[in-house]
């Protein structure tokens, strides 16, 4: 058994590839067009990690109760983790890119981290090796 994807609620498809790809180097596994229960047009989009098996689903947000939780989907917690070999390195060419951070990176028992938010607005922890 395996998680294999986790859905992120975001505003706009291209711009949460381009934060995901073209930011973080996510790699854009799948773009395929594809319909909503009630028949209309969206698109099934997938990014992931390089050599990650777990995966987001970038979701359009579609209608009030969607577009009110974008940004928010843990109600304000961190609530993804991103675990990278090279945090310095990761930390640099995200604060390059405009990311905002939510402080200055620490180290922990667990590691070096700090928390980040993405496109959409939803707290990330930045975790790296101690």
């Amino acid at each position: 058994m395996r998680i294999s994807l986790v859905s992120l609620v975001v505003d706009d498809y291209d711009l949460a590839i381009e934060f995901f790809v073209g930011v973080l180097g996510f790699e854009l596994v799948e773009d395929s067009p594809s319909l909503t229960n009630d028949g209309r047009a969206k698109r099934w989009v997938v990014v992931r990690p390089p050599n990650a098996e777990s995966g987001l689903l970038l979701a359009q947000a579609d209608g009030d109760a969607q577009v009110a939780a974008t940004g928010n989907q843990t109600g304000g917690r961190v609530g993804f983790f991103l675990q990278v070999d090279d945090f310095d390195g990761q930390h640099r060419r995200m604060v390059e890119a405009g990311v905002e951070f939510l402080g200055e990176p620490r180290s922990e028992p667990y590691g070096r981290v700090v928390v980040f938010r993405d496109i959409a607005g939803n707290k990330w922890d930045l975790l790296g090796p101690r």
